[in-house]
């Protein structure tokens, strides 16, 4: 179990630092700008690129919470 603890702890760190990269690379949307009167941005629709690092930031997530999950169930 050794081993494989060893393996899902580097796949934790490799997918940490690929959510952080995919984090980082998704454009601001305004955050509560459109609150206190900012544009209406909320029915904006993303398209293309930022439609996938939104699909694939959500992946990564599930992805990370997976082997969080897997990590402590071998301990």
């Amino acid at each position: 179990m050794h081993i494989s603890q060893n393996i899902l702890t580097f796949a934790l760190i490799v997918n940490s630092v690929l959510l952080i990269i995919t984090i980082l690379l998704q454009q601001r949307e305004g955050g509560l700008s459109t609150v206190f009167g900012g544009e209406g941005a909320i029915y904006r629709q993303k398209r293309g690129l930022a439609k996938g690092l939104h699909y694939s930031t959500i992946f990564l997530v599930v992805v990370f919470v997976a082997i969080s999950v897997l990590i402590l169930f071998l301990k």
